[in-house]
């Protein structure tokens, strides 16, 4: 499967990304609705958002108690969404209650497990008393996550060609963190051009502020998908 170009839709009203979402359209296929819009105008943005035609990402990284996952994946399960992601970090009974949510409610949405945040560096996660490296939590966490059920991961572009070596083929790993050579890094501590992420073996590559920030968003996003085609 090709490598695919996922836009990140950071706003806190859909008024604010429609603009620039007509202008995508028919040029970029995913969009990726996360916690800041989701919380602001909550499933109607999603309803509105997957109307103009775009697939979506619901990035709720849903982290509790295994029956309330179990529950918010029932929940979200009629929204017309196609990808929602889960933080691995809740353990592998959570995991299984919600795969088998996913599976009895939405039998086509992927489950995406998070792993470590690509805002999080070796430090940070030594603060919170996670020993060793951020690339040895990722692989313990993804495995975890593929013996709990799930089919996808969320991943620093960093980490995909040691998870690509260990998983199984058809694993599906979508990768923040990427940035064009000429964009800023931001917050993002563990980043990666489209091309490098899209030959180390990513799914999708999730994209924000250099598209959104760009004079010419529809040229931006056609600069990122020639160079993950090349």
């Amino acid at each position: 499967m090709p490598c695919e170009l996922i836009l990140v839709l950071d706003a806190q009203s859909t008024q604010a990304v429609v603009p620039t979402l007509r202008q995508l359209q028919g040029t970029v296929r995913w969009v990726k609705v996360g916690l800041e819009l989701f919380t602001a105008n909550g499933p109607d943005s999603v309803r509105e958002i997957a109307g103009m035609g775009f697939n979506v990402f619901l990035d709720l990284k849903l982290h509790d108690i295994p029956n309330t996952v179990a529950k918010a994946v029932e929940s979200v399960s009629k929204l017309p969404i196609q990808m929602l992601t889960i933080h691995t970090a809740g353990g592998r009974e959570m995991m299984q209650y919600a795969r088998k949510a996913q599976q009895q409610h939405a039998a086509n949405l992927k489950l995406l497990g998070v792993t470590v945040l690509t805002s999080t560096s070796t430090a940070g996660l030594n603060d919170t008393g996670v020993p060793g490296s951020s690339e040895d939590q990722v692989i313990r966490l993804a495995q975890l996550a593929i013996d709990s059920g799930l089919t996808g991961l969320v991943c620093s572009p960093l980490e995909l060609t040691p998870l690509r070596s260990i998983l199984p083929a058809d694993i599906t790993l979508v990768t923040p963190g990427i940035r064009p050579s000429n964009a800023p890094a931001d917050d993002q501590t563990r980043i990666m051009t489209p091309k490098a992420a899209a030959q180390a073996g990513a799914s999708f590559l999730v994209v924000g502020r250099p598209i959104f920030n760009a004079p010419d968003p529809v040229a931006a996003a056609l600069g990122i998908m020639a160079e993950i085609a090349s």
